[in-house]
């Protein structure tokens, strides 16, 4: 990702739209020689004395476009001519740009995929370990690990789809002139649309595009921007969304993300096992979420066919969000490649809760035993409430099922207490929607067939800082 947004890539890719322009007016007639077209094409890689060259001219000429065309023209002689003929500066910019969404779209999206193989094989090996569930930040009706693993797989789901969506609903800017309108080629073409329309038809297969905007200003629509940066910022909610869930179940002690033999959670607290990766993710989560924003002011203040205020945040914003974007994957890669559960702590919380929950049971046990569900569940009121006081004022264990098992009145269900106090009997029917999920055709796999070789070659990501 570093790379593709790197200054070298932006350069070269500025020469290869120029080589792409020239080949397609040459083979449309228009007189430029082979020698030009082969030195375009010999010096498409920037050198040291190509960029210093440019510098200068850009000192000189406060233009970048302009001084990277004098650059180019010195190093292809023959074609210092006929470089960017009848084209603006967005010609290089704005297609360059539509060129490294998509790739950094198609960087992103594979590991996307490999995230959520790694906690759908997580799901699949808990899906049937029951653990307490969260309502309002209370205890709530069990749940299995598997199940919760699952809910963060489905909106990494979303984000696939989003992104997915969002690329491929790219288009290129192609062959426009200054206001879009195409006058320069038009002129050039001496009249003949047809060959305009096939000019911008080649470059923009040459590009790798599969189609262009008929309608575009100086620049494409920044419209585009806001709809990439909205999926991205979508993605940044959802890894704050399981970087939270994360850090909240290591406070319980219930799971826990990797913690290496000589890390170091704290300087003055020797025993801390800090969730720090999971906190990275939160912080980056909501920095790519911000930068968002700046797409959506940036496409709201353009003026007319354009002005130029949206260049210099967008220099800095599109890059920053895919590079943000590409660290949370990196971080939910190797959190995802170790996450750690323990079992006998989400054991040990199920039986702090599980009396109080269980009584809904014992009255269903006794009305099916003939009592009068109104009697039983005004016995369980009193004794639920003397177990409370002992909890919450007293600080001892919960008792309940110790009065309940001492009230004559549950008699009849006493046989049956162990069989109602199962926890596995209170996860409802998630084992089977984790495997009806992430199973042979379920959604995960079906969202995940076209990644295969990227997971299957994938090795886990490593954090050095």
């Amino acid at each position: 990702m570093k790379e593709l947004f790197s200054l070298a890539r932006r350069a070269e890719t500025w020469r290869l739209l120029w080589l792409w322009l020239a080949e397609a007016q040459k083979d449309l007639g228009l007189p430029i020689s082979d020698k030009a077209i082969d030195q375009l094409r010999s010096h498409i890689t920037m050198t040291k004395h190509d960029f210093e060259v440019a510098e200068v001219e850009e000192k000189r000429r406060r233009h970048d476009v302009m001084a990277h065309v004098h650059a180019f023209g010195e190093a292809a002689p023959e074609a210092a001519g006929i470089i960017h003929w009848g084209a603006t500066s967005c010609y290089v910019t704005d297609n360059a740009d539509l060129v490294f969404l998509r790739d950094a779209l198609n960087i992103l999206l594979p590991k996307l995929a490999v995230v959520v193989q790694k906690l759908t094989d997580f799901a699949r090996t808990y899906k049937d370990l029951p653990c307490l569930g969260y309502t309002h930040g209370q205890p709530a009706q069990l749940v299995t690990v598997g199940k919760r693993a699952c809910l963060w797989i489905q909106d990494l789901l979303i984000d696939l789809r989003n992104l997915e969506r969002a690329r491929d609903d790219l288009r290129f800017r192609g062959v426009k002139g200054t206001t879009g309108t195409q006058a320069s080629f038009l002129h050039i073409f001496k009249g003949d649309y047809a060959k305009v329309e096939e000019l911008d038809a080649i470059v923009t297969k040459k590009a790798g595009f599969d189609s262009a905007f008929l309608i575009s200003s100086q620049t494409y629509t920044r419209k585009i921007d806001v709809d990439v940066g909205q999926a991205l910022a979508s993605f940044g909610a959802t890894c704050q969304r399981i970087g939270g869930d994360i850090r909240h179940l290591a406070m319980f002690k219930e799971l826990e993300e990797p913690f290496e033999k000589d890390q170091i959670g704290s300087s003055a607290m020797a025993y801390k096992r800090n969730p720090m990766r999971s906190e990275r993710t939160c912080s980056l989560g909501r920095q790519l979420c911000n930068l968002a924003r700046n797409n959506v002011d940036t496409f709201a203040a353009q003026w007319l066919e354009r002005s130029l205020d949206d260049s210099a945040v967008r220099r800095s914003t599109l890059p920053e969000m895919f590079l943000t974007a590409d660290a949370l994957m990196i971080l939910l890669d190797n959190i995802c490649s170790g996450l750690v559960v323990y079992p006998a702590v989400i054991k040990r919380r199920i039986n702090d809760e599980l009396p109080f929950m269980a009584t809904e049971n014992f009255i269903m046990a006794m009305v099916d035993k003939g009592y009068s569900r109104q009697e039983a569940h005004e016995h369980i009121r009193v004794l639920s409430h003397e177990a409370a006081d002992q909890v919450k004022n007293h600080g001892e264990d919960n008792d309940l099922i110790q009065r309940v098992a001492n009230d004559p009145f549950f008699e009849p269900i006493l046989d049956d207490l162990p069989r109602l106090l199962d926890p596995i009997t209170f996860i409802g029917a998630a084992p089977q929607q984790v495997e009806k999920f992430t199973g042979p055709d379920g959604e995960v796999q079906l969202a995940l067939q076209r990644y295969q070789t990227q997971i299957a070659s994938h090795k886990a990501a490593q954090l050095h800082v």
